[in-house]
């Protein structure tokens, strides 16, 4: 997991040529879910901390163990910090690591769903409930059946059923399952092998589990055949959303050590999706994930670097239009005006 991307990156200049700047400066926030719920944005981030843990491949710096809820009024608005919406000491099943989670609203209720390691040391997906889309929260006793991996991410299509996207490969686990079945000795396929794809399962009518098994979802290239793993500028590595754009379902995801968000398009919340391109091009730090809405008849893309802090582990989310050519593609952004020059070989 190396991190070269910042040890080259020039931070005086990104924040003379970001196209946007951190929602919020005092606390390190990362990996933002984002929804608009009676018309105000709302904003579901990881909240990073420095924790002394040292940098390894398996993300263990990444230590967080608390979440707050941002919300704005407009992408452009201020940006209110509310207070604790939920904390890993008050999850009876989660040891550490309370990493990118999502939220929900049903019925009156507000869900947040979380990952999180078990004292098990495999991480699985919670959810917790609110009255309110800041919180508190109030975790179920145990983790989702089923769940296992990072980054859950909530889509609620136009007929009211709802679906949880998830998966991250290395740290995230996701190499350790085969037919949804945990194995420490299974490993990422070979470079000339079918990537690993995401999974997906329906939501029950309450919210709490799943309605069926779990299915993997497969990305195609632009031939019908599944992309390769050793394709890893376009393969499929965490970070998953799910957006509808004129009917089409848009699956975008991160390729993490190639430091691209990228997407596919399908005609189904299950997929095949088919790659189209890329939605954002590198940024400082090692990882990126993202979030896109539609906010009063534009597009947005919610997103992180390091601009505040120059650390991998520490991140600030920030927030840029998004917007579509006239064919349904996606418009690539440079969140520095021009694309990051990762070093060779670096990523």
């Amino acid at each position: 997991m190396p991190d070269e991307s910042i040890e080259h990156f020039d931070f005086e200049k990104a924040a003379q040529t970001s196209l946007s700047r951190p929602l919020v400066k005092h606390i390190f926030t990362a990996d933002p879910a984002v929804h608009v719920f009676d018309g105000k944005i709302y904003i579901y981030p990881s909240h990073d901390i420095e924790a002394g843990v040292p940098y390894n491949d398996s993300g263990d710096h990444f230590a967080m163990e608390d979440y707050r809820v941002l919300s704005m009024d407009h992408p452009q608005g201020e940006v209110k910090d509310h207070d604790l919406a939920l904390h890993v000491k008050d999850v009876p099943w989660a040891e550490r690591q309370m990493w990118a989670p999502d939220a929900a609203y049903k019925n009156g209720k507000y869900y947040f769903y979380f990952p999180a390691k078990n004292y098990e040391g495999k991480f699985q997906i919670g959810v917790a409930i609110g009255d309110s889309p800041v919180g508190p929260f109030i975790a179920e006793p145990e983790a989702i059946k089923g769940t296992y991996s990072i980054d859950p991410s909530v889509f609620a299509d136009d007929d009211g059923k709802y679906y949880m996207y998830f998966g991250g490969i290395w740290g995230g686990q996701l190499q350790c399952y085969k037919n949804n079945e945990y194995d420490a000795n299974n490993v990422v396929p070979l470079p000339d092998e079918p990537a690993l794809g995401p999974r997906v399962a329906k939501l029950s009518d309450d919210m709490k589990q799943f309605a069926e098994h779990v299915k993997e979802i497969s990305i195609l290239d632009e031939t019908g055949k599944p992309i390769l793993a050793g394709d890893n500028k376009r393969r499929f590595f965490e970070a998953s959303w799910m957006h509808k754009y004129e009917g089409k379902y848009y699956f975008s995801y991160s390729t993490g050590d190639t430091h691209f968000i990228c997407y596919a398009i399908g005609d189904n919340p299950y997929g095949p999706f088919t790659y189209q391109g890329r939605i954002l091009n590198p940024v400082s730090g090692w990882t990126n994930h993202h979030a896109i809405i539609e906010f009063e008849g534009k597009w947005y893309l919610y997103y992180h670097d390091v601009q505040l802090s120059g650390k991998t582990h520490l991140r600030n989310v920030k927030v840029t239009e998004l917007k579509y050519n006239d064919d349904g593609t996606i418009r690539t952004i440079d969140a520095y005006g021009s694309p990051l020059q990762l070093p060779q070989g670096g990523g």
